[in-house]
């Protein structure tokens, strides 16, 4: 009898430990997914839900704030996961999740988010990538342009830039435009 119950334990412990190593197999290759910039990419998101968190522990940050912040990060994750999945590339542009009360803080001319197309590019500055529902908030995500991105599309006159609303008029017609501004100092 003794023997029996030593024998069936000594089955259940190997079962447990192949077990345990088969689970640790699938999330080692879960990991692999993806390439090390991506990987690089969640960690950072990863690291920055721990600050939220140690934050939100020691009562530095309201509720709000918190459930807010914890939401764009989980955005970004998805938009983060949806663009590397799709690509099959171990690159990500830089990432923004905006809500749309951000709108304002974020563009120098806020865009009608109804306005919003796929791929569109605003201010030759950043690309629309859609948005993501996350936990009940909605974020639109963009992808912050590259300066070589920025330079073609300029040269190609894809986007239309939105005009700032503290930009100075541009000179009327009859101006003359080869006139140069004073020396501020004497000579």
């Amino acid at each position: 009898m003794t023997r029996t119950l030593g024998l069936f334990a000594l089955c259940l412990f190997t079962l447990s430990v192949c077990a345990d190593a088969q689970t640790r197999r699938g999330a080692r290759a879960a990991g692999e997914e993806f390439g090390p910039n991506v990987r690089a990419y969640l960690g950072y998101l990863r690291n920055e839900q721990e600050v939220v968190d140690d934050r939100a522990s020691r009562r530095e940050i309201d509720r709000r704030y918190y459930v807010h912040n914890s939401n764009r990060i989980q955005a970004l994750r998805q938009m983060a996961l949806r663009i590397a999945r799709a690509s099959n590339n171990d690159y990500l542009p830089e990432l923004e999740a905006v809500s749309q009360e951000e709108f304002v803080q974020f563009f120098e001319t806020p865009p009608n988010p109804a306005e919003l197309q796929p791929d569109g590019v605003l201010e030759y500055k950043f690309r629309y990538l859609g948005t993501v529902q996350s936990r009940g908030e909605k974020f639109y995500l963009f992808a912050r342009l590259d300066p070589y991105e920025q330079v073609e599309l300029m040269k190609k006159g894809e986007a239309k830039p939105q005009p700032a609303a503290n930009a100075a008029a541009p000179p009327a017609a009859g101006a003359d435009a080869a006139v140069r501004p004073r020396r501020a100092s004497a000579p």
